[in-house]
């Protein structure tokens, strides 16, 4: 990351590029704050934001602390104070102004924020971050995962026709069945080749009575047994 100066504003020589900063932060945001310690935050985050590659740009809170210019030029704001306190109350005024957004997330262990820009792609991040659609990648960074499909779309890719009367009967399920368990219902109707509503719904009322333990410690042959033998037998596409 390029050197701040005590002022937190970025030092370039003739050789490096200039960072632009976004006209909606110079034309609304800037005029507004009266906050010096809010105004470097803003300036850093938006500078090194710029210099982040990949797909999904946040910083962590690490970032901020980790950057020594930054920090020193907190500090010079008011001795009487930690820099790190200055830090959280700058970040804390930016996400009310709106300059920022900020996201919970459990990472190694610990719960800390990441910080996005409020634009559309740091609006749609943040929400799959709430949304927990994210795993773990390297260096103590994330990785959004694809949307999840829908029930629906599942049903009509994996099982057959989504007729209006299914839909309905899908619905009803995901308001007394998990989102999991319907989806694993599914798959698992289409590894025995049971391609129906009907039998996934048994499946479901299965789980539901004597629990999911069976199926995940081999009492899923038995059960297929009983299905394929007698009574859901006419449930099942050969």
């Amino acid at each position: 990351m390029r050197s701040m100066d005590a002022a937190g504003w970025n030092r370039y020589s003739d050789a490096e590029e200039d960072i632009k900063l976004p006209a909606d932060f110079l034309g609304r945001l800037m005029p507004d704050i009266d906050d010096l310690a809010e105004l470097k935050v803003a300036v850093f985050f938006l500078a090194a934001l710029r210099q982040k590659e990949g797909n999904y740009r946040y910083l962590r809170r690490e970032e901020f602390l980790a950057d020594a210019d930054l920090m020193r030029g907190l500090a010079v704001i008011d001795r009487s104070i930690a820099p790190i306190r200055i830090l959280d109350a700058a970040l804390q005024k930016s996400i009310e102004r709106g300059t920022l957004l900020r996201a919970e997330i459990n990472l190694d262990d610990e719960k800390g924020p990441l910080y996005f820009p409020n634009d559309k792609a740091g609006r749609d991040l943040q929400r799959q971050v709430q949304a927990e659609q994210w795993r773990p990648a390297y260096a103590d960074e994330i990785e959004i995962l694809p949307p999840r499909p829908t029930l629906y779309r599942l049903y009509e890719e994996n099982i057959g026709a989504l007729t209006p009367m299914i839909a309905e009967a899908i619905k009803a399920a995901q308001a007394e069945y998990p989102h999991e368990w319907i989806e694993d219902a599914m798959r698992y109707a289409v590894e025995r080749n049971a391609r129906n509503w009907r039998y996934i719904q048994r499946v479901l009322e299965g789980w539901q009575q004597e629990g999911r333990s069976r199926e995940t410690s081999g009492g899923h042959l038995e059960r297929h047994k009983q299905y394929t033998a007698g009574e859901w037998k006419d449930f099942i596409k050969s």
